[in-house]
C-alpha cells in the first residue's frame, strides 16, 4: 500500500508534545516526514530530554500511525532531543527560602568550643562588610544568641506578608536574628523529643519573614544528631563551617562533624575549619603566645582531611565578656580582635565564592532509610 504524506502529518496532530500545550506538528516537533510506499520514516525533536518522554513520544507516533493511516506501515523514528541550555546561576533548590542567596552551617562536634560566638561574631563582620545578614539559632536545648546579640528579652512581632502571618526577626548590629530562646522563660528549661524540636525549626525558618538576604548564618548545635538531619532535609544548606580548638579530644570531634557532611547521603560542602582558642597572649606580654589547648591542632586537621584552614581566633578575655554583654567583639575597632574576625570572615567568604563557582547548588537532601547516615560504610 502506498501512503500519503499529508496523512501521515494529519495523524500526527493527535500527538501532543511533551511538555507543550501544542501537538507534534503544532509545535514544530515533527521537523520531515518520508514516504516509501508502506514505509515511513518521521524525524523528531522534543524539548523534554527525560527518558520517559523520549520513549512515550515514540510509541504514541507508531501507535496513531498504525491507527489511522495504516496497520501495516512500517515506521522509522527518529528522535531527538533539543532541550534549552539552562542558565548558570546559583540557585537554591529543594525548598528555598525565597530571597535568601546563601546558607552557611557554623558546626562543632564538640560542645565548649566557642561555636556560637564565632558564628555571632561572623555575622556582625559580614554586617559590617555591607552584606544583609541573618542568623538562626538552631541550637533548641541551648539557645544562647538572644544574650550575645542583647536581645534575651526581645519577642518576634507577627506581621502580615501577602496575605499571611510571618514571624518578624529581632534585629540588631544589622544582623536579623530567631532563636527559640525568644519564645521560652530564661529558667524555662526544654524537653521536647527529635520531632517537636524539628517542627520548631521549620516554623523559624519558613514561617518567618527573613526579607532579602546575603547570609543566612545557621548555628547548630554540638554534636552530630537529629537537628542537624531535620536542617539538612529541610534546607538546601550552601556549605558548611566546623569550628574546634586545638585540643585533642575536640579535634576528634570536629573530625566526625566534617564526616558527616561529607556523608554521601547529605554531601554538603564543607568550607573549612576555624581554630578558636588557638593561643593566648598576656596584655603585658604582646609578644608572647602561649597555647594553652595545644598548637596547630585544627590547622593540621584541616591539612589532613583536605579541607581548607579559615583562621584561628585567640583567646581573648574581652572575647568572653563581649559575648556576655551582648555586643560580640568583632564590633570592637581596631583591635586585634577585629583583625582576626575579619580575615577569618574574608576566608569564608573566599571560599563560599569558589565553591558556588566549582559545584552545582546544593540541594535539600532526601533520606529514606538510615543506610545513608551509619557509622559504619557497607562495602
Amino acid at each position: 500500500m502506498k501512503l500519503k504524506k499529508t496523512d501521515i502529518l494529519k495523524a500526527l496532530e493527535k500527538i501532543s508534545a511533551p511538555g507543550e500545550g501544542q501537538n507534534l506538528v503544532e509545535s514544530g516537533a515533527v521537523t520531515n516526514v518520508q514516504v516509501f510506499g508502506d514505509e515511513v520514516e518521521v524525524d523528531v525533536t522534543i524539548k523534554n530530554p527525560s527518558l520517559q518522554a523520549k520513549k512515550k513520544t515514540e510509541v504514541e507516533i507508531l501507535k496513531c500511525i498504525h491507527r489511522e493511516v495504516y496497520e501495516k506501515a512500517k515506521i522509522k523514528v527518529n528522535l531527538k532531543v533539543d532541550a534549552p541550555a539552562q542558565p548558570k546561576v546559583n540557585q537554591i533548590k529543594g525548598n528555598p527560602i525565597p530571597g535568601i542567596q546563601n546558607i552557611i552551617a557554623v558546626a562543632s562536634g564538640k560542645g565548649g568550643v566557642g561555636k556560637s560566638t564565632v558564628t555571632a561574631n561572623i555575622a556582625v563582620t559580614l554586617a559590617k562588610m555591607g552584606f544583609k545578614v541573618g542568623l538562626l539559632d538552631t541550637d533548641i536545648y541551648g539557645p544562647s544568641m538572644p544574650i550575645m546579640f542583647d536581645v534575651a528579652t526581645e519577642k518576634p512581632l507577627s506581621i502580615n506578608v501577602d496575605g499571611k502571618a510571618k514571624m518578624k526577626p529581632i534585629e540588631n548590629y544589622g544582623v536579623k536574628l530567631l532563636s527559640i530562646g525568644f519564645f521560652t522563660q530564661p529558667n524555662q528549661a526544654v524537653i521536647w523529643r527529635g520531632p517537636m524540636a524539628a517542627k520548631a525549626l521549620n516554623q523559624m525558618i519558613f514561617d518567618a519573614h527573613w526579607g532579602e538576604l546575603d547570609f543566612l548564618l545557621l548555628d547548630l548545635p554540638p554534636g552530630t544528631g537529629d537537628i542537624h538531619l531535620s536542617i539538612m532535609q529541610s534546607l538546601p544548606v550552601t556549605g558548611a563551617v566546623v569550628v574546634s580548638t586545638p585540643q585533642e579530644i575536640a579535634l576528634a570531634d570536629a573530625r566526625k562533624g566534617v564526616a558527616m557532611f561529607q556523608q554521601e547521603a547529605i554531601s554538603v560542602p564543607v568550607l573549612g575549619i576555624v581554630e578558636n582558642m588557638a593561643y593566648f597572649t598576656p596584655a603585658e606580654l604582646p609578644d608572647h603566645k602561649y597555647h594553652i589547648f595545644g598548637e596547630n591542632g585544627a590547622k593540621n586537621l584541616s591539612e589532613d582531611l583536605g579541607v581548607p584552614f579559615l583562621g584561628e581566633i585567640p583567646l581573648v578575655q574581652s572575647i568572653r565578656e563581649a559575648g556576655d554583654i551582648g555586643r560580640p567583639a568583632a564590633l570592637q575597632t581596631a583591635t586585634p580582635t577585629e583583625e582576626a574576625f575579619e580575615e577569618l570572615t574574608k576566608n569564608v567568604v573566599q571560599e563560599l565564592v569558589r565553591r558556588n563557582t566549582d559545584l552545582p547548588p546544593t540541594e535539600a537532601i532526601k533520606i529514606t532509610t538510615m543506610a545513608g547516615c551509619s557509622a559504619v560504610k557497607k562495602k
